[in-house]
């Protein structure tokens, strides 16, 4: 049986922040059509893809899936579990904006099988909430997490921003110190990365907005990954941060090149060595499950070239290169070609190669993409 994940994108937002460049909508019409043509996505893939197969996560993204109601999601998950082999003990996350749930609705989550929550605080600073445009403030944040621990959630992660402009190194540290006090278990730190139409691209090129250098965005990283570590928590991805135990087991689908299949708007799926998305509009998306009950815009065979510089990407950009693992895959003449290459990084520190295993340091963390430039 096939170890593989199920992510569901739920695109209805309350507000559109300005760093996002994910497909949401701030807009309530269209629920329940959304819900029926879902429904219809998971039963057709369901006949291609259920045998053979045990899914051990399954990952409510947005969007806002958790400005929905509880039964919302209940709905989809007990569809989900009807028609595909859904490991018993799978990890079942929901992102969740603090704003938009209180305990009593985190209770009924949890009720609905929900059994990892992942917020959305981005910061603990008041004037960088502003910036940011969230819609919830510094207590709320903390509440959300309290309330989460509180109705008996024991895998909660945060997601927070670095490099904002005018951030200073005092004020995301303390954006850490307040992180780490709260009942979590893991922690994903994303340095603020402009992307193309959005709000905050656009202020940048009207010059209303100036981002800080690269340089101080590696200095602020390599705080983030010395603090984190020092304090009971250890890296096992680029931006990923865990206590032990709580290693995120959808996100490790992605990052170990296992399969995964996804439904709703603007969605990828990755199967039988070929990929696909679907349409991001949502009215566009409910017209083709009409006609055709999937929604893909376009797809992809992966070649062999491809699918070794993605794993080999992936493995290194996480937990490591398992030798074993790559040589059952491919052949062992790139391992071979680029031995001396990774004999020097091992010597300045920056991966150690032990029991078959290739694993980047935090000093190799910070200069990943340089490093993958180099060998791929």
């Amino acid at each position: 049986m096939k170890n593989c994940a199920l992510y569901i994108h739920i695109p209805f937002c309350d507000h559109k922040c300005i760093y996002c460049d994910f497909y949401s909508i701030i807009t309530s019409d269209n629920i329940s059509s959304f819900l029926n043509a879902l429904k219809k996505e998971i039963k057709y893939f369901s006949n291609l893809y259920s045998t053979d197969r045990i899914y051990t996560s399954v990952f409510f993204g947005g969007g806002t899936p958790s400005l929905m109601e509880p039964a919302y999601l209940q709905e989809i998950l007990n569809y989900i579990k009807k028609y595909f082999n859904v490991d018993v003990n799978a990890e079942i996350t929901m992102e969740t904006n603090p704003g938009t749930v209180d305990k009593t609705k985190l209770k009924k989550f949890k009720d609905a099988g929900i059994n990892r929550i992942s917020i959305g605080i981005q910061s603990f600073d008041e004037e960088e909430l502003k910036f940011l445009t969230r819609i919830h403030d510094k207590q709320t944040a903390i509440e959300t997490v309290y309330n989460a621990a509180e109705v008996g959630f024991e895998n909660i992660s945060v997601d927070l921003i670095f490099n904002l402009p005018d951030q200073t190194r005092g004020k995301w540290i303390n954006n850490l110190k307040t992180a780490i006090q709260l009942p979590i278990n893991h922690l994903s730190a994303y340095s603020l990365i402009l992307e193309r139409g959005t709000i905050l691209n656009k202020l940048v090129l009207d010059k209303k907005v100036t981002m800080q250098d690269d340089d101080y965005d590696a200095d602020l990283y390599e705080t983030t990954i010395d603090f984190l570590v020092s304090n009971g928590f250890y890296q096992y991805e680029v931006s990923n941060f865990t206590k032990p135990g709580f290693e995120c087991i959808h996100n490790n689908a992605y990052w170990r090149y296992r399969e995964y299949l996804s439904f709703g708007t603007s969605s990828h799926s990755f199967m039988d060595g070929k990929r696909w998305w679907n349409f991001s509009s949502l009215k566009k998306y409910i017209s083709e499950i009409e006609l055709n009950n999937h929604a893909i815009m376009n797809s992809e065979i992966i070649s062999k070239e491809q699918m070794h510089d993605e794993y080999v990407m992936l493995a290194l950009r996480s937990s490591g290169l398992d030798l074993n693992d790559y040589k059952k895959r491919f052949s062992d003449d790139w391992i071979k070609k680029n031995y001396s290459y990774f004999e020097l990084l091992k010597n300045q520190h920056h991966l150690s190669i032990e029991n078959n295993w290739i694993k980047l340091t935090s000093k190799g963390y910070a200069v990943c993409d340089e490093i993958l430039k180099n060998i791929l």
